[in-house]
């Protein structure tokens, strides 16, 4: 096309290819399909009815114990071991989410643990989680004749042992299979200190002490490893039906000497060699699903150090040459055997696998003890009382009026100031109302976390940032309308400079909530990260819904057309008239020339 006489070659404009044109539908059907794998998911953990929120200590009440701290060498219980203790066991009650426990000290010797829920959920937080890893020398159901080496140490047992473990798989770790020293059991339960009563006789006769002496089970003797028979006469007298050798409590476990153990349903005994590997060596435990194994199956993988690596390496070489029970190797928890794997051959890799009947949460539990470490201090537990939550009750009830009353306001004012466009800003509230809600229970179901007061201050917090980002959108909106862009073309220019300054905002609350989150304790935790939660639910709805609605909006005749209800009338906005083109121009000229003439 030529120019015009009169016009610079300069002005001449190439059309742009029409851009794609906006879907806002699919964001939307993405967010309501999530929206629904969500509620349908909320509905299956809910078996008979919806799943609600687990609510915390201060809302349900709970338990609350005391455990006194006790030295192992028996002198006086320092105040850096007391720490450090209280370090783990706070790691522990909260290491499966935000669990809102209160973890404190009591004096010099003494911790005070409140968790929500029952005594069930308290169990295990003060064991001293003393791993070990030994070499099986002798091993006989309770009750019946032992299977003795012919030795008399650890090597040379004739085959045909109790034992009915089933060789591990070959592989790159070591598999704890089905054997008799958990006979179908889980290993959390001797972690847990199982008290259900055993089914062995109540006039079972008591063991004989040890040949040092010592009240308990455990055996310390010079020689290290032989089978004296004072050593065989105490393990065939070895009463496991007993509480205490089941559950570990008090018994004596040398690491150079041999060791008389029971496994934690009392239905095996066992005579153990030297420590092989301590459970310090481990540097990693997490709960998984076996590559081959079924739906159900959970396992506790393992990992050593170096010298961890190079020991396991040794045991699983000579044991993985040895006769039934020989070869067995005894994984020992506070003095109880609650595995013995029969390794395939040396394992060099340090990776191994406990295997057995586990349920998600007991496999988890077991992990997270083994992953967070042994207590410096023996506990026993002094004191266990019940905590009311009737005030709790009260405080949620003005929680949740404070935050109607908060939301209603909202809403009054978005209809007032907004008009029509309000109906957006409410639509959105209900939408991160409907996704918070859907989050909170099924972290509380997946991963532990509790809602508390304090929590629910951070979602109240979470009305006015949401709110927030829907002036920001709206005010740029209207600012393009004042400019006189029509609606569709004002949705994307100012959604263009409104996105920017929501993300800017929402960072800033995220990062305030994170580092909130890590230096702090307690409940402010869990007012920290709901107050993350609802900042991340807050850049969803506005990306994922608020956005595309305006721009559907914007397509009809009511708000497109600026109808002065649908708060964007130009009219009323004070909007410019359109700025006038070099063509506009010219056409303007040209008509005036025309009607001179």
């Amino acid at each position: 096309m030529l120019p015009h006489p009169g016009q610079d070659r300069r002005d001449d404009k190439v059309a742009a290819p029409p851009t794609s044109r906006p879907r806002p539908w699919r964001p939307i059907i993405v967010l309501l399909a999530v929206m629904l794998g969500m509620y349908g998911a909320i509905f299956a953990l809910g078996h008979n009815g919806l799943a609600t929120p687990r609510l915390g200590l201060d809302l349900r009440g709970g338990t609350s114990i005391t455990l006194t701290a006790h030295s192992q060498d028996g002198g006086p219980v320092s105040a850096s071991a007391m720490n450090q203790a209280l370090d783990i066991i706070r790691a522990r009650v909260n290491g499966k989410g935000v669990a809102e426990a209160d973890v404190v000290k009591q004096g010099n010797n003494n911790i005070v643990v409140s968790i929500p829920g029952t005594v069930e959920d308290t169990r295990g937080i003060g064991t001293t989680a003393l791993l070990r890893f030994r070499q099986v020398v002798q091993a006989a159901p309770t009750g019946a004749i032992p299977i003795p080496s012919p030795s008399g140490t650890p090597s040379g047992s004739p085959s045909g042992s109790p034992s009915g473990s089933p060789s591990a798989e070959p592989s790159g770790s070591a598999t704890a299979s089905e054997s008799p020293s958990n006979s179908g059991r889980v290993l959390s339960r001797a972690l847990l200190q199982d008290q259900t009563p055993s089914s062995s006789p109540s006039g079972s006769p008591s063991p004989s002490p040890s040949p040092s002496g010592s009240p308990t089970p455990g055996i310390e003797q010079p020689g290290g490893t032989q089978v004296t028979p004072a050593v065989q006469k105490a393990f065939d007298e070895l009463d496991c039906s007993q509480e205490q050798n089941r559950t570990g409590q008090g018994i004596v476990d040398p690491p150079e000497q041999l060791l008389l153990a029971c496994d934690q349903d009392g239905t095996f005994k066992y005579i153990l060699g030297p420590t092989a590997v301590e459970g310090t060596h481990i540097t990693g435990a997490d709960a998984g699903i076996p590559q081959s194994g079924g739906v159900g199956q959970w396992q506790v993988n393992l990992t050593f150090d170096d010298t961890g690596t190079r020991q396991f390496a040794d045991i699983t070489s000579t044991a993985s040459q040895q006769p039934s029970p020989q070869n067995q190797i005894a994984i020992v928890l506070d003095g109880v055997v609650v595995s013995a794997p029969v390794p395939s051959g040396p394992i060099p890799t340090g990776q191994a696998e406990i295997t057995g009947s586990f349920t998600q949460a007991e496999a988890q539990n077991l992990a997270d003890v083994l992953r967070y470490g042994a207590l410096p201090l023996a506990f026993t537990q002094a004191d266990e009382s019940s905590i009311s939550p009737t005030l709790g009750n009260d405080q949620l009830v003005g929680g949740i009026l404070a935050g109607a009353i908060g939301l209603l306001l909202v809403v009054l004012f978005s209809v007032l100031y907004y008009r029509g466009l309000g109906l957006v800003s409410i639509a959105s509230l209900v939408v991160a109302t409907l996704l918070t809600y859907a989050a909170v229970v099924l972290l509380g179901e997946w991963q532990g976390f509790t809602l508390t007061l304090a929590g629910i201050a951070g979602l109240i917090v979470a009305i006015g940032i949401t709110a927030d980002s829907f002036v920001v959108f709206f005010e740029r909106l209207r600012d393009e309308v004042r400019e006189g862009r029509s609606l569709r073309a004002a949705v994307e220019s100012g959604w263009v400079r409104a996105r920017r300054t929501i993300l800017v905002a929402d960072t800033v609350s995220l990062l305030a909530a994170a580092f909130l989150y890590y230096f702090a304790v307690g409940g402010v935790r869990g007012f920290a990260f709901t107050l993350g939660l609802t900042t991340i639910i807050d850049v969803i709805v506005v990306f994922f819904f608020t956005k595309p609605l305006v721009t559907l909006l914007a397509r009809t005749k009511f708000y497109g057309g600026g109808h002065p209800w649908s708060g964007l009338d130009p009219v009323r906005l004070g909007a410019r008239p359109p700025a006038a083109t070099p063509s506009t121009i010219v056409a303007r000229r040209a008509a005036a020339g025309a009607k001179e003439a």
